[in-house]
């Protein structure tokens, strides 16, 4: 199977003559390929090429292997400083175009020139090659030639008067989709299966399940066969599904389209642009996970397809004699902080925000945008000083004001969006609770997740730290100003395991993936509630499913932003493996069918827990003495101590309601005392232990007087008997109402 990318055919078309008009000096800037009244310019950066030709293609001459056209660009007239220009008028519809490079190919020397190679703009707004998922390209390529669509003028869009619905970040809840995976199982039942359009045909689910954000998994163009070989144990092949593996920052991932490849790929823009302005239209925001950590032309051994072919040590860290430093676990690490770079990933975000409507990012090992790019100087990075001796720092020096990160923080348009970092790297940076953060920036909270899922497995040692996340971790957050919603907390995400898997499974089971369980994370603080897998006693899974409602309590109701993985809503299980990565398949897709069957109530607890949450529990600060007060199984009186597993707190929420919320993690049952309200009882809104529909007391349930009634002698007498792993959650009413 051919995994490397292809070389072009310099012959051209029979009908060169059609494409375009006599070529012009052209203009610098803007970077890519801009129409204009009359044409289109074309502009690219390369600071080492000696000779740079623009190459036009038709869609036929793309499947052919052929260039429709090359112009050749002058070395004087067409460059400016290292920005190769040209101009051409009168272009022909429905164009595709490259950039051919030569200079010195030297891998010691950090150069990758190569002749051979048509590039694809970094700047291409669409990049075509392969139209269906899945399949293979001419010759049974893996890697076929790609080429960037040239924009028309009047490529309008009707955004229907769209307008972000811009929510307050503390009244955010999260949810991590996968594109493909949310539809792609036949149950979907939708016209468009694994597209944007079938997602947005189920867009109401995540409406009603109190979703008013999503997080998008890697949606810029990226090769889904970049890992493709046979894989026997599942008898498929293996896939890039999740996509974090970037081939194009400006393009939305065609083969993600119903329409795939049409129309040069602006089709599938309209339809992203589509999903964005139907999910604003129910008040969903709409943020991207975006991968400038690194790209997919990996290490010296990639594919050169763009970035390495075009200016390979300007945007990426290489080592003195051409070694790529490898930060981000990938083969490569983007040169984040060069001045070139920093100013291509600026453009790049407000690209999305302008054009696409996006609402937010989340940077994947956000702590590489931090680290210092190659020929780190304040020369190189702000302009020749007098002096700047002293001032050289090793690559990859984690700086504590890195330009890239001060330019998306002041900037006009990026400082109105979300921005979220995960704030660690694969090279060994952590930087939870201390990513420069300019006083906008939140942070996927890692530390939350993991003394959670320690805390409500039993783990002894953790009710001060479990009380703290239940704040919105003020020890990370607060000294350095910013507020509990710049904690993005979640107890699971794509990378791991699932929730139900997560209380399933003691290790990993990941022979799915072919490398003899080799791969993926072994440290999980997973408790498999005494039996590993799926086949399991009685006892066993109903303390399951009272795990599964206590990790949604806890984290719907701490401070910070709740991030809620997709499919944890029905308890989705992928086996106990933990690094599905190349499962293209119902491993990772969503199950429409057990979400309708719903046989544990899991997805009606979820969704009216969730909608508990939205309505008053985001808090605008750190809770104080004043609306938050700690008890133990007697009011007033915690137990911090080494062996506590009982975690309980009064909270006056924002509609000025007090709830008393527990957590009893121990192995043991407790009778606990609850706080004394003169004039008012405590009425029940959630146990974890209950059957459902009693886990949630809501106007759902036909006979809910009754169910009140149950509890009235213990409530009236103010205790409350709490089993072993519960949690309960309790509202202050008066005592004249029902």
């Amino acid at each position: 199977m051919e995994t490397s990318t292809s070389s072009y055919s310099s012959s051209e078309s029979v009908d060169v003559k059609k494409l375009a008009g006599r070529p012009k000096r052209g203009r610098p800037l803007p970077f890519g390929a801009t129409p204009v009244e009359g044409g289109v310019n074309f502009s690219v950066h390369s600071s080492g090429a000696i000779a740079v030709s623009l190459c036009l293609f038709t869609e036929e001459d793309l499947q052919k292997g052929r260039v429709g056209k090359e112009f050749p660009l002058h070395p004087v007239f067409n460059r400016t400083g290292d920005v190769w220009h040209v101009y051409l008028p009168d272009v022909c519809p429905n164009l595709l175009y490259g950039y051919r490079l030569n200079g010195k190919f030297s891998l010691e020397e950090g150069c990758c020139y190569d002749l051979s190679r048509i590039l694809v703009d970094p700047y291409a707004k669409a990049v075509v090659s392969r139209g269906k998922y899945g399949a293979l390209g001419p010759g049974n390529s893996c890697w076929p030639q790609m080429a960037g669509m040239v924009p028309q003028l009047n490529d309008e869009f009707d955004w229907q008067g769209d307008s972000p619905p811009r929510h307050k970040q503390k009244d955010l809840i999260v949810y991590e989709l996968h594109m493909r995976g949310f539809t792609q199982h036949p149950s979907s039942n939708v016209d468009f299966p694994g597209t944007y359009l079938g997602a947005l045909e189920k867009l109401p689910h995540l409406k009603d399940l109190g979703i008013n954000a999503i997080e998008l998994m890697p949606i810029h163009e990226f090769n889904e066969l970049e890992y493709y070989s046979y894989n026997p144990v599942m008898g498929d092949h293996k896939m890039n599904y999740w996509g974090y593996s970037t081939i194009n920052f400006f393009s939305p991932m065609t083969r993600y389209a119903s329409s795939g490849i049409q129309n040069c790929g602006r089709d599938a823009i309209k339809e992203f642009k589509t999903f964005v302005r139907e999910a604003h239209k129910l008040g969903i925001e709409v943020f991207m996970d975006v991968v400038f950590n690194h790209t997919a032309e990996g290490n010296e051994m990639g594919p050169i397809i763009s970035f390495r072919g075009l200016d390979n040590r300007v945007y990426y860290m290489t080592a003195p004699k051409g070694e790529f430093y490898n930060y981000s676990g990938c083969g490569n690490t983007f040169n984040c902080n060069h001045p070139v770079v920093r100013r291509f990933i600026v453009d790049c975000l407000r690209y999305w925000v302008l054009e696409m409507h996006i609402d937010g990012f989340r940077f994947d090992l956000a702590s590489i945008l931090t680290r210092a790019s190659s020929l780190w100087d304040k020369a190189n990075v702000f302009g020749a000083s007098e002096d700047v001796d002293g001032d050289c720092v090793t690559t990859g020096t984690p700086l504590s004001e890195p330009p890239l990160i001060d330019m998306i923080s002041n900037d006009p348009v990026l400082r109105g969006v979300k921005l979220i970092a995960e704030a660690w790297d694969s090279g060994g940076l952590y930087q939870v609770g201390n990513f420069p953060h300019w006083g906008i920036w939140s942070e996927w909270n890692g530390q939350y997740r993991d003394t959670v899922r320690l805390f409500i497995k039993g783990t002894d040692g953790l009710a001060g730290a479990f009380a703290q996340c239940l704040c919105g971790s003020p020890h990370l957050y607060q000294d350095g100003g910013r507020k509990p919603w710049h904690s993005v907390n979640f107890v699971t995400a794509h990378d791991g395991f699932t929730l139900l898997d997560l209380v399933s499974y003691n290790s990993k089971h990941n022979i799915a993936n072919g490398e003899s369980n080799n791969d993926g994370e072994t440290h999980n603080n997973s408790w498999n509630c005494g039996e590993e897998g799926e086949l399991v006693s009685v006892r066993v899974r109903r303390l399951r499913h009272r795990q599964l409602r206590n990790f949604l309590v806890a984290l719907m109701v701490s401070q910070g932003v709740p991030m809620v993985t997709m499919g944890d809503e029905y308890a989705h299980t992928k086996g106990g493996n933990n690094n599905t990565y190349c499962h293209d398949n119902a491993i990772n897709y969503f199950r429409w069918d057990k979400l309708r069957t719903d046989p544990t109530g899991l997805f009606r607890f979820s969704r009216h827990l969730f909608n508990f949450r939205r309505q008053s529990l985001g808090l605008g600060d750190f809770p104080t003495a004043e609306r938050l007060e700690w008890h133990g199984v007697v009011p007033e009186t915690p137990d911090w101590s080494e062996t506590s597993r009982f975690v309980a707190f009064s909270l006056v929420d924002a509609k000025k309601r007090e709830l008393y919320i527990a957590f009893n993690t121990s192995h043991l049952p407790v009778l606990v005392t609850l706080p004394e309200r003169p004039g008012f009882k405590w009425q029940p809104v959630v146990d974890s232990s209950k059957p459902a529909p009693y886990d949630f007391l809501a106007d759902d349930i036909p006979d809910l007087a009754t169910a009140y009634a149950q509890y009235s002698p213990l409530l009236n007498a103010q205790i409350y008997p709490m089993i072993s792993y519960s949690s309960i959650i309790l509202v202050l009413v008066p005592l004249n109402e029902d």
